[in-house]
């Protein structure tokens, strides 16, 4: 049982009831995601800058495939997370919790259709001010989905106390 001594009183976190596979499988699944997110990004910021039109055209094919391993990695983490935090009243467990909508709405309404707008812009070769602009937009979410991500990574690790983080106060 992990607690956190608070200004107003004391939250306490009961994992004893949480299976150990779940317990492996949530921060798994949340690495891949992450890891996923940073290389498509760092990819494209790559190849943008320094490849071919046919470079970005592989580039954009190759994402659309790497979702394969995306989607599914967001679901189980989610799902998992859910699973894992679904009585628990903690703060953090709550922020993570608050994160998730914001990062399956953007990631199913910006980030996915902007996928494939994209790949097919780069496959016909038209690389205009609209294929930027999408460009642009898809690397700006990408990024904030990143971000709340290393967010909820982090209170992960101050929820279970890895990597030498101890539990913060709320």
């Amino acid at each position: 049982m992990t607690k956190t001594d608070t200004a107003d009183a004391t939250v306490e976190l009961d994992r004893s009831d949480m299976p150990p596979l779940l317990r492996l499988i949530h921060p798994l699944a949340g690495a891949v995601a992450l890891l996923t997110i940073a290389t498509f990004w760092i990819s494209t910021v790559a190849v943008e800058a320094l490849g071919t039109p046919t470079d970005i055209a592989r580039l954009k094919d190759a994402i659309l495939w790497g979702m394969l391993v995306l989607v599914p990695a967001m679901a189980i983490a989610g799902a998992s997370g859910m699973r894992l935090g679904r009585t628990s009243l903690h703060p953090l467990v709550e922020a993570k919790q608050s994160r998730m909508p914001i990062i399956a709405l953007n990631g199913l309404l910006v980030l996915v259709p902007a996928a494939f707008f994209l790949a097919n812009r780069a496959a016909a070769g038209m690389f205009d001010q609209v294929f930027y602009t999408v460009q642009a937009i898809e690397l700006a979410a990408g990024a904030f989905n990143f971000y709340l991500l290393v967010l909820a990574m982090r209170d992960g690790f101050r929820l279970t106390g890895r990597f030498g983080f101890q539990p913060a106060a709320r």
